[in-house]
């Protein structure tokens, strides 16, 4: 099938999600009822808003950045499926939910608020759509607090979700459609059967999407680096280590085609809030739980790091409210998607919450408060043994507003220091250069303290350890 023969089939999928009549929201009380998108496995420059239309193209997400605010530097709490979810849909770190890899035992459920449970017990109607994958079981309601739960085709559908929007609310709604796609990607990559459908035959080499700037390795890279992309290349889930520049083409054609489906299931749900007379009402917060490399540093999928892997979209929209523009405030998505939520909602948020409000940065005012850095973390498991070694190890990352920090529980050289300004593509590890020393030693302190304000043990015994 050819790209515009797959993107007309699309357009008429997203024309059929929602066909049920415009209804009114009586009950709001002045309170916006809020919608949160999700996409799964996609890079935060993903979009043609951001990178042009040549290769890729997303009208539906486009629209919400030409009615909002895009946050250029959002990075995800931990850049895996389970870790992020269970740290944004309870507000807390990953080390503190105790969640870093999708096989982490389940929440106790009297441990964290939840989402739903804030928003319920405020007055707020709640629903979740599609993908779950959070360490606690969906059935039990009474503790996440969404009390319209669909899985299954929501994940790829559209519908589920469009068909409540257009319901009649009597009272503010908070609303969560969470999409599948583009985490295809991790089927297209071993050419096996993708759970949404066929994407079509690639074109010829010359007319994929080129390599990726930043498609070697880093120079002065670390060895635990090193040693885990030989890990992950020896599991069959990630079948990219002999790849050649027209597999990687090819992957990164699948990539963008499984994106542009995404962007159809936004087109399906914004069309019904626009049909359902809501959406002046409604807050839109659009994101993704993670990246994926899609060929940078020659890794597939995420976990890593590297901005591919770990920084994501983030859009706020509320039509005729929030000004059109791009911010680099540093966020969180874990941490700081409740208490900005809560407060556009007038409701409050946790006392214990760790995050930061991010209203005022969307209405394209200054926040109350400032921050100098973030700090994500993972947990790398999934690679099989080589060398003789099977290594496991935790990581964590700071990023400044300059520079991106990494530091491994594992390895002879276990950190990395980017400048990110210089070498946005990550190319260049200074970490042993006497010249960015102070620095260093900087984002050591910004970690050591992330890691004592929030009792981060791991950290701190990393930090330890790396002397």
């Amino acid at each position: 099938m050819e790209r515009r023969t797959f993107l007309k089939l699309s357009g008429a999928s997203v024309l059929a999600m929602a066909t049920q009549g415009r209804t009114e929201n009586t009950g709001s009380s002045g309170r916006p009822n809020i919608l949160i998108i999700m996409t799964d496995q996609q890079f935060a420059d993903a979009m043609s808003c951001v990178m042009g239309k040549k290769y890729l193209h997303t009208p539906h997400m486009d629209s919400l950045a030409d009615n909002g605010m895009r946050f250029a530097r959002a990075y995800s709490p931990n850049p895996l499926c389970v870790p992020m979810r269970t740290s944004m849909f309870t507000g807390r770190y990953p080390h503190q939910t105790g969640v870093q890899t999708n096989s982490a035992p389940k929440l106790k459920p009297d441990r964290f608020a939840f989402m739903g449970t804030i928003f319920k017990d405020a007055g707020y109607e709640t629903a979740y759509f599609g993908k779950w994958h959070i360490a606690f079981s969906s059935k039990k309601k009474q503790v996440h607090g969404f009390e319209t739960l669909v899985e299954g085709k929501a994940r790829l559908d559209a519908a589920p979700a469009a068909a409540f929007l257009k319901a009649k609310h009597d009272k503010p709604f908070l609303a969560v459609a969470s999409f599948l796609s583009p985490h295809e990607i991790c089927e297209w990559a071993r050419k096996e059967k993708l759970p949404g459908g066929s994407i079509g035959r690639p074109p010829p080499i010359n007319e994929r999407p080129p390599l990726r700037t930043n498609a070697a390795p880093p120079a002065n890279e670390t060895d635990i680096m090193t040693y885990m992309r030989k890990s992950f290349h020896a599991n069959r889930r990630f079948p990219v280590g002999n790849y050649t520049e027209e597999d990687w083409r090819r992957h990164i054609w699948g990539y963008y085609r499984l994106i542009e489906r995404a962007d159809g299931y936004v087109g399906g749900v914004m069309k019904a809030l626009r049909e359902s007379g809501h959406e002046d009402n409604t807050l839109v917060v659009f994101l993704s739980d993670h990246g994926d490399c899609h060929g940078a540093h020659r890794w597939n999928q995420k976990t890593v790091f590297y901005d591919e892997s770990v920084r994501v979209p983030f859009i706020i929209s509320w039509k005729g409210k929030t000004p059109k523009g791009v911010s680099q405030i540093l966020l969180n998505t874990g941490i700081d998607t409740i208490p900005t939520i809560c407060d556009f909602a007038g409701i409050g948020a946790p006392a214990d919450l760790p995050g930061k409000s991010l209203k005022a940065p969307a209405m394209g005012k200054t926040p109350n408060w400032k921050r100098e850095y973030i700090v994500s973390s993972n947990h790398m498991v999934q690679g099989d043994p080589v060398d003789g070694k099977d290594l496991k190890p935790h990581g964590r990352m700071v990023r400044s507003d300059r520079y991106k920090y990494c530091l491994y529980s594992e390895g002879q050289r276990r950190q990395s220091l980017i400048d990110m300004e210089n070498d946005p593509g990550e190319m260049l590890n200074q970490a042993d250069n006497p010249r960015f020393k102070d620095i260093l030693n900087r984002h050591r302190a910004y970690l050591k303290e992330h890691a004592n304000s929030h009792n981060d043990r791991q950290a701190l015994e990393m930090l330890k350890q790396s002397k």
